[in-house]
């Protein structure tokens, strides 16, 4: 199955892939659906459950379902469009989504939170409806939103679809093992497999063109972040970190007072940045989701920043690398908190950032599958416990940790010649298992840990 870069690196909006970016995205393909439909619906309506239900609010869920009933889409998202629109929704109890007019709507009644048991596809389910004057439901798909921005509908989740297959790959590795074997014979580096993969669906333009704009939504993303200031949205009464610690690094340079270990200070406020405004509900790029969307930035802002003879023309090479461990641990596991915890999701960028770093340091194909090993190993059982259901604490600081590992784990990697005890793919398979194993209470539910031990307000 074929995973694009793009796929991995998605544009969005925050504060979640799975639980804002997704839920627009499947209420954008239900209009698709009605657009296609002998029906003539006049009203919509949502229901939301699972952990989407139960964390919810927090993560702005409802907002995102309700814009995207509106024709809201992630990658093209206008904030200030936005408010324009859900003050227009709230006073006419409609949306207006381009080719089906005018839609009866009442947000404080037609999107439901249902608290119950989550639906059997996936603990991010949701279902949308379009019913007649009488209120008679026409049409009605189920939906899931399985992470990083994915969603599936219920017989595409039935059938095993993540993406459409498409014309066959030269390199079409489905474990580390079968990555490390093709590049040895091909002789090849894992970005370049990458690379004849990606060309096989578009022009080496229009992916060079599409991995620089990944990066500066990225950068830019990072930039807004080191510069804000202010409470974050949510009720926590959260404070942005990042400009002030950025203004103080920045102060300390070129004093020869600061020890060594600052570096991983500046590596934290990168990643701090992006989480930051994510929790902003913000513009950022999933990687490979939201609630982890700092680490790989980081880690790339570190090596440009930070390490002699770093250039911006080989940041393709890294996010390429990266997205190949990626569609490794989404399809052999998961990437979505709310199936496996917080090691799905931060785990599996440190991993995906220790690959990219590996690879743009010089590493062989073999160090950077350990320098992933080694990320991924050590965020193993990380619960996701976000408090009051907002992508904020622990999730900001846990990037920076991630980012920190990151860069721990290519140097590590790099010291050797790649032969090491666990493999990636073991690493991968057990994350699985401890996420099959987790306590529902830990992933994504806001029902344990952090979540029920830290006062919410």
């Amino acid at each position: 199955m074929f995973l694009s870069v793009f796929d991995m690196f998605k544009i969005g909006i925050g504060p979640s892939s799975s639980h804002t970016m997704g839920p627009m995205v499947a209420a954008s393909r239900f209009l698709n659906r009605l657009r296609h439909s002998a029906f003539h619906p006049t009203g919509v309506a949502a229901r939301l459950h699972g952990s989407l239900a139960f964390t919810g609010v927090g993560h702005a869920t409802d907002r995102a379902v309700i814009l995207g009933l509106a024709g809201f889409e992630p990658d093209s998202y206008d904030a200030d469009a936005a408010e324009t629109a859900l003050a227009q929704i709230n006073a006419l109890r409609q949306v207006s989504p381009d080719g089906l007019g005018a839609l009866a709507f009442d947000p404080e009644k037609d999107v439901v939170f249902d608290y119950g048991p989550p639906l059997p596809g996936h603990a991010n389910g949701l279902v949308l409806l379009a019913t007649d004057a009488q209120g008679d439901v026409l049409v009605q798909e189920t939906y899931y939103s399985v992470g990083g921005g994915f969603v599936l509908t219920e017989a595409e989740l039935a059938a095993g679809a993540a993406t459409e297959d498409g014309a066959p790959v030269p390199y079409p590795f489905k474990s580390a093992a079968e990555m490390l074997a093709m590049s040895k014979s091909s002789g090849l580096s894992i970005a370049d497999m990458k690379r004849a993969n990606e060309e096989t669906r578009m022009s080496r333009g229009a992916l060079d063109t599409g991995l620089q704009r990944i990066w500066t939504v990225m950068r830019d993303c990072m930039d807004r972040g080191l510069d804000s200031t202010g409470i974050l949205p949510g009720g926590l009464s959260v404070k942005r970190r990042a400009a002030e610690i950025h203004a103080s690094l920045q102060a300390e340079r070129g004093r020869n007072l600061t020890a060594p270990h600052v570096i991983n200070d500046w590596i934290s406020v990168y990643a701090m940045a992006v989480n930051e405004e994510n929790a902003a509900g913000g513009q950022v790029v999933t990687a490979p989701t939201n609630g982890a969307a700092g680490v790989v930035p980081a880690t790339i802002r570190y090596w440009l920043d930070h390490v002699p003879g770093a250039s911006e023309t080989r940041v393709g090479e890294f996010l390429l690398t990266a997205s190949a461990i990626a569609g490794l641990v989404k399809y052999n596991a998961s990437i979505s908190g709310a199936e496996c915890g917080c090691q799905a999701e931060v785990g599996s960028a440190s991993a995906m950032a220790a690959a990219g770093l590996a690879a743009v340091l010089g590493g062989t194909s073999e160090q950077i599958e350990n320098a992933a090993e080694i990320a991924l190993e050590h965020h193993l059982g990380m619960t996701c416990d976000p408090v009051k259901g907002l992508v904020q604490v622990p999730c900001i600081e846990r990037n920076g940790l991630g980012a920190i590992k990151a860069v721990s784990a290519a140097s590590l990697a790099l010291r050797g010649d790649g032969t090491h005890f666990v493999p990636l793919d073991a690493a991968i398979e057990t994350m699985r298992q401890t996420g099959a194993d987790m306590s529902e209470k830990y992933k994504e539910t806001a029902l344990g840990g952090l979540a029920v031990n830290v006062p919410n307000c």
